[in-house]
C-alpha cells in the first residue's frame, strides 16, 4: 500500500488518537477516523510499533485483541516513580495468582467452579483481582441464582505481557498430571489424618 503521506500525516493523527484516549482502541474504529481500510491501518500501526521500540523512544504502542494502545515502557518505570514517589504496587501473592491462573485458563468460570478447583474460597482473591483489574464480569451463567462469570481484561494482557488469550502458554500435559497427583496425594493425606 502507498499513502500519500502529504495528503494527511496519518501517524500523527493516530499517535494523537491513542494518546488522547489513553486507553485501547479498536483498529475498526481507527481506520474510520481515517477514512482508510483497516488492512492500511494495521500497516501504519505497525509502523509506528516498530518506530517506537526503537530506544530513542519511552513509549509503545501495544496490541491487545485487535484494539491497539500506547503507553510508556517498562524499563522507564524508575523514572516514573521518581515523579510519582508512591506509586500503587499491587501484590499478586501466590493466592491471588493461582486464582487468576484458573480464571485466564477457563474463563468463563464462576467463583463456584475456582473454589471447586482451589479447594478452598476465592472471594478474597477474586475481590482483589477485580480491584486491580485484572478479571471482570463477563456475564451471568444460566443456572439457578444465575452466577456471576468471570475472565480476564485487556489489563491482564498488558500486565502480563500478551496479545490475546490465545497467546497465554499452554500447559505441558505431563504436568497436568503431575497436578492431578498432587493433588490427590494432598486429599488422602487429609482423609488419612
Amino acid at each position: 500500500m502507498v499513502i500519500k503521506m502529504e495528503e494527511k500525516n496519518y501517524e500523527a493523527i493516530i499517535e494523537a488518537i491513542l494518546f488522547t484516549m489513553g486507553e485501547s482502541v479498536e483498529l475498526s474504529r481507527i481506520a474510520a477516523a481515517l477514512e482508510l481500510p483497516e488492512k492500511d491501518t494495521r500497516e501504519i500501526l505497525e509502523h509506528m510499533m516498530k518506530k517506537y521500540a526503537s530506544e530513542d523512544h519511552g513509549i509503545q504502542i501495544l496490541e491487545l485483541e485487535d484494539s491497539f494502545q500506547m503507553c510508556t515502557k517498562a524499563e522507564m518505570y524508575g523514572y516514573l516513580i521518581r515523579i510519582a514517589k508512591q506509586p500503587k504496587k499491587n501484590v499478586l501473592t501466590d493466592v491471588i495468582l493461582e486464582t487468576l491462573s484458573i480464571i485466564a485458563y477457563k474463563q468463563p468460570v464462576t467463583k463456584i467452579e475456582i473454589e471447586k478447583i482451589r479447594g478452598v474460597s476465592c472471594e478474597h482473591a477474586v475481590n482483589k483481582l477485580l480491584d486491580y483489574g485484572l478479571v471482570t464480569e463477563v456475564g451471568r451463567l444460566d443456572a439457578p441464582g444465575r452466577p456471576i462469570l468471570l475472565g480476564t481484561t485487556e489489563e491482564f494482557l498488558r500486565c502480563f505481557g500478551v496479545q490475546s488469550i490465545e497467546d497465554l502458554p499452554s500447559l505441558n500435559p505431563e504436568k497436568i498430571e503431575e497436578f492431578k497427583q498432587e493433588a490427590q496425594d494432598e486429599i488422602q493425606l487429609k482423609l488419612n489424618v
